[in-house]
């Protein structure tokens, strides 16, 4: 049976998800950006959370674990970079595996944004939940990781099926697109970006993606590409990579 995803808008521009295997009834909130969003998402739809799974250690994705837990129970489960501000109960590393009723998660190393960064990734249901490592248009910027490190992990995202529903951490996607064009005249994009621009003026959230829509749009997921744009034609992608990464971090839009 397949996974029920409840997604909710909580902080200045985060998302907040509850996964729901629907053999079991069992549920993980991924990552707790606000405990109270996610305590009020889990009253709204009378699920019981059996699982936290965190993705990095910033507050705005594992500050909500301590109340979340004496609240619910459930049982903390991350990367060991999340000891840094809350206990875990489990430890992971890229290669484990994480069970929640009859839906197994794949833990993905996509260190970058930060040095012990995870995803989770479900190959039946065509899902990763990314934290900060790629959004919309975008990736992560790197607080601790280096340029190497993120390309290395953005290309064991992009390495997933096309059709793999993406849902990253924020709401960063008419920035993103706005960098993106800056760098980026294909049609494709613009058409991708007009709908972004449509869509947010109406309030409408730009999460999920796709990983076949990014691998067509996102930059940072196209350095072969906009090597020319870049003045780097014939360099390799993780140096490309870097210059896009370093110019959206000076873009003004």
């Amino acid at each position: 049976m397949p996974l029920q995803i409840h997604q909710f808008a909580c902080l200045s521009d985060n998302y907040g998800f509850l996964a729901r295997d629907l053999a079991s009834g069992q549920t993980a909130c991924i990552d707790t950006p606000d405990a109270d969003a996610v305590l009020a998402a889990l009253t709204a739809t009378g699920w019981a959370l059996n699982l936290i799974l965190n993705t990095h250690w910033h507050p705005d994705h594992a500050g909500g674990n301590a109340k979340i837990k004496a609240a619910t129970g459930a049982t903390i489960i991350g990367p060991q970079e999340v000891e840094k501000i809350s206990p875990l109960d489990r430890i992971v590393v890229g290669g484990d595996r994480v069970a929640l009723g009859e839906t197994e998660f794949a833990v993905m190393d996509t260190g970058g944004h930060t040095l012990g960064h995870v995803s989770y990734y479900s190959a039946k249901d065509q899902t990763v939940f990314v934290g900060d490592t790629l959004f919309a248009l975008g990736c992560g910027r790197l607080f601790e990781g280096t340029p190497d490190q993120m390309w290395s992990s953005l290309s064991r995202l992009a390495d997933l099926p096309d059709e793999t529903v993406v849902y990253c951490a924020h709401e960063y996607t008419a920035s993103n697109a706005r960098f993106a064009l800056s760098v980026d005249d294909s049609p494709e994009l613009a058409r991708r970006a007009d709908a972004i621009f449509a869509a947010r003026a109406r309030g409408e959230a730009t999460v999920p993606t796709q990983i076949g829509l990014e691998k067509a749009t996102n930059p940072f997921l196209r350095p072969r590409a906009l090597a020319g744009t870049m003045g780097l034609s014939g360099q390799s992608d993780e140096t490309v990579f870097a210059a896009l990464r370093a110019a959206k971090d000076g873009f003004k839009a």
